[in-house]
């Protein structure tokens, strides 16, 4: 199915390819009301990627698709009142991440999440960390020199601290040291976000023209429709994303 098909009548066999499509209009439609001043955020609930995809939208997850539709630079920020985490690449495969980082790459990261936590968090001057990426940060090459090759170059340019040892970064913005860790990879970061804050944390898009909120959990499909599921990251995802609005507004 191509994103301008008639949708036509419910298919049990391509239930999942009309299900992403629907998905993908209604986050097409979110975005052109957004760009056209309709509405001043948006809130999208979790996507099963696969039928995104049966459903002609070749994106990994909304930010990646909210990137394309509004020509943006984005940051993935989980963010919760314990803990916030950036990303400075999100769903790629594992062997990928040494390829894709670069110190530009880490430097642009760290400017849009400073100037996001400033403009959307109303943090002053953000503190960041930046997490490394082997075991002890490479201890002094033992485990790799990717962390004082790579990363410590990038973070001393972006003017944040760093790396630290990803066993020792997190806690250390727990106890209130940073405002914001940034990760180099997807599940260093996610880990770290959802055992402090699972149920309770929020998905925020940095670097869109609009707030973008969303919960910090999947589509859960297997207790869909059992009454089992937990409203709270939604909840949540709404209140920040009013939030956010409000204080543009009251910037602007």
């Amino acid at each position: 199915m191509q994103p301008d098909e008639p949708i036509g009548d419910w298919d049990p066999q391509g239930g999942a390819a009309l299900a992403g499509n629907l998905a993908g209009r209604a986050v097409v439609r979110a975005v052109e009301l957004a760009l056209a001043g309709k509405v001043s955020g948006i809130v999208t609930a979790p996507v099963d990627k696969a039928a995104l995809l049966q459903g002609g939208y070749d994106f990994p997850g909304h930010t990646e698709m909210l990137a394309a539709l509004t020509g943006s630079e984005t940051v993935m920020l989980l963010a919760s009142e314990r803990l916030r985490v950036a990303l400075a690449t999100t769903h790629i495969p594992l062997r990928r991440v040494f390829e894709t980082l670069t110190p530009g790459l880490i430097v642009r990261i760290a400017e849009r999440t400073r100037s996001g936590l400033s403009a959307w968090f109303g943090i002053a001057e953000p503190r960041l960390a930046l997490c490394a990426l082997n075991p002890h940060a490479g201890d002094q090459g033992r485990f790799g020199h990717e962390d004082d090759e790579l990363l410590r170059p990038a973070a001393q340019a972006a003017g944040i601290a760093g790396p630290f040892p990803a066993d020792t970064v997190f806690v250390r913005a727990l106890r209130g040291e940073f405002d914001a860790v940034i990760a180099p990879y997807h599940d260093v970061g996610m880990v770290a976000i959802k055992v402090a804050s699972f149920g309770a944390a929020v998905n925020v898009t940095l670097g869109l023209p609009f707030p973008r909120t969303s919960p910090d959990h999947g589509t859960a499909l297997d207790i869909a429709g059992k009454g089992l599921a937990d409203p709270s990251s939604m909840v949540r995802a709404l209140r920040l994303c009013a939030d956010i609005v409000r204080r543009r507004k009251v910037l602007s």
